[in-house]
């Protein structure tokens, strides 16, 4: 049986600050990656070298903040944003030149701000408020840096480097703990099938500048806890 010894943990006109910590854990890859360049040899050379690209994402960790409004005992709404973790993008490329592995090609930060609407089971006064949740982000990408001491990617991306900015979905779950009528905890895991668009410019083989644009899927899932106060 759950426990209703707290009055009115979250009932229809409550707000809810949060803050806590967010792990992140990006299930990348990366699509078809096409070198454009005014010379023929040079496109041609990193379309050979790009064929059957492989990608990776370290997980990282952020904080985050959070406001939880109810509109009703049951249904609320989330915001939730994080200071942005910096993103480690590891390469492979088996069809290129040794060495096929470059760890660290490149880094970004991003920031996904995210709505979620959830809808939250049981009654306000129980203990634990388990939910469900479906929402948007709207990621955005700063400070793409290649690894120019990498041979290889900085003739493919030495010039510049740019994700492009997308809105994903956001399906979450998760369960609040109600300390007391003010005080809880808030635990939730997201998935979001996430893709940017990318772009590197580099100086290629000396020919002639090269361009490269695919599509990098990050679709990570987030963990989440975070201590709450109501208002």
């Amino acid at each position: 049986m759950v426990a209703t010894n707290i009055s009115f943990a979250q009932k229809a006109g409550d707000f809810i600050a949060g803050i806590g910590g967010a792990y992140i854990v990006p299930n990348a890859s990366v699509g078809t990656l096409t070198s454009t360049s005014t010379s023929s040899g040079t496109a041609t050379y990193f379309n050979n070298a790009l064929n059957a690209a492989q990608a990776s994402i370290g997980s990282s960790t952020t904080l985050i903040l959070s406001g939880l409004y109810m509109w009703t005992d049951n249904i609320a709404t989330e915001l939730t944003i994080g200071i942005p973790p910096t993103l480690t993008v590891d390469i492979n490329l088996p069809n290129g030149s040794a060495p096929q592995s470059h760890p660290g090609a490149a880094t970004a930060k991003a920031l996904t701000p995210s709505l979620v609407a959830k809808y939250l089971f049981n009654s306000p006064g129980d203990t634990w408020r388990p939910y469900l949740g479906l929402g948007f982000t709207y990621a955005s990408f700063s400070d793409v840096t290649a690894n120019t001491s990498d041979a290889t990617v900085n003739r493919l991306a030495g010039t510049s480097a740019s994700l492009s900015s997308s809105f994903a979905p956001v399906f979450n779950a998760g369960a609040i703990y109600n300390i007391d009528d003010k005080w809880s905890i808030n635990g939730s895991i997201s998935y979001v099938p996430l893709k940017t668009d990318a772009t590197f410019v580099g100086p290629g083989l000396g020919a002639g500048a090269v361009t490269t644009t695919g599509t990098l899927t990050i679709n990570p899932i987030e963990y989440v806890v975070r201590l709450g106060y109501k208002f």
